[in-house]
């Protein structure tokens, strides 16, 4: 299975994206999808997370300006990032966590420039 992670690109401060991610065929059932992201020099950390049943966890620094949603029919995750920031740059890597298994995308780019 592998989960194609799209929607990074360059914009400026302040501007917005949506990340895309889905699977190359159906996980369900879904436990829980999520996004990570890593920084230049820093280690991965979460950013936010979808549970089965539509509930949502933001890491502090995202609530607000981030929001995830989830299709776990299609296996899918999105993360819409609005009011980017150049702290904001990193790889963003998706999560889909199905039947205790951890699958990860390949890592999307954002670049953020103030």
């Amino acid at each position: 299975v592998q989960l194609q992670a799209s929607g990074g690109g360059l914009v400026q401060a302040g501007e917005s994206l949506k990340l895309s991610c889905v699977a190359s065929r159906s996980l369900l059932p879904v436990a829980a999808m999520a996004w990570y992201r890593q920084a230049p020099g820093k280690q991965r950390e979460l950013v936010a997370r979808w549970l089965s049943g539509g509930s949502t966890i933001y890491a502090g620094p995202f609530k607000g300006r981030f929001t995830i949603s989830g299709d776990d029919a299609k296996s899918a995750v999105y993360l819409q990032m609005n009011s980017l920031k150049s702290e904001d740059t990193a790889v963003y890597y998706c999560n889909i966590n199905s039947h205790s298994r951890d699958y990860w995308g390949q890592g999307t780019l954002v670049t953020v420039s103030s």
